[in-house]
């Protein structure tokens, strides 16, 4: 990492503005962080199919579609996190640039991690979203049977269990979804899209 040499940036003629102008709106990283079992994954998904309805072009970044291509090289230690989330941030900035809304669902437990996409992507278009849920809930959940697992010693390094997660210091976003129904949380995030002016209002 870090090391090409010889290589040289070509800028594009069309900028990113042309590209929110030609989608009618503008673009930014959605980053959802929060406890296995929060619910991410589940509020990316009716966020995406609500932003779709209303005409908006997204793409959702999701262990899913990340662990098992870009990053399936790496495993769950301090350092492979960090390299996975700086990877999706990456990916991230290129789909900003892209014109595009880009929902990223990921434990991203560091803060530091989280602070570094910000700086990748950028300030005015980084909008973390905390998805706030106890680990007594997010357990009782389990939808993967993964804290089980854990517990059973048979995952190493399972977030909230042997390994560490760091709440948000300033998220824009709380999505408390111990109280809130996914109607009720998906719409929060439309709010907040529409107020900030990332998406256009309708009549």
């Amino acid at each position: 990492m870090g090391n090409a040499t010889n290589i040289v940036w070509h800028d594009s003629k069309v900028t990113k503005e042309d590209r929110q102008i030609l989608k009618k709106h503008k673009s930014a990283a959605v980053w959802f962080t929060g406890l296995s079992g929060s619910g991410k994954s589940t509020l990316t998904v009716a966020v995406e199919k609500e932003l779709h309805q209303l005409g908006v072009h997204t793409y959702r970044l999701d262990g899913d579609n990340i662990r098992f291509g870009l990053n399936k090289d790496l495993g769950f230690s301090p350092e492979d996190r960090a390299e996975n989330i700086r990877r999706i941030g990456e990916v991230a900035k290129l789909m900003v640039d892209a014109g595009l809304i880009t929902l990223t669902a990921f434990i991203s437990p560091y803060q530091k991690d989280r602070d570094k996409v910000r700086e990748i992507i950028g300030e005015a278009e980084f909008i973390e979203v905390y998805v706030k849920c106890s680990l007594e809930t997010c357990e009782n959940r389990d939808p993967k049977g993964l804290y089980k697992k854990a517990r059973a010693g048979e995952i190493k390094e399972f977030t909230g269990i042997d390994a560490p997660y760091e709440e948000p210091v300033n998220p824009e976003l709380i999505i408390d979804t111990e109280k809130l129904s996914l109607a009720e949380s998906v719409q929060t995030v439309i709010h907040y899209l529409l107020e900030k002016g990332f998406i256009p209002k309708t009549n």
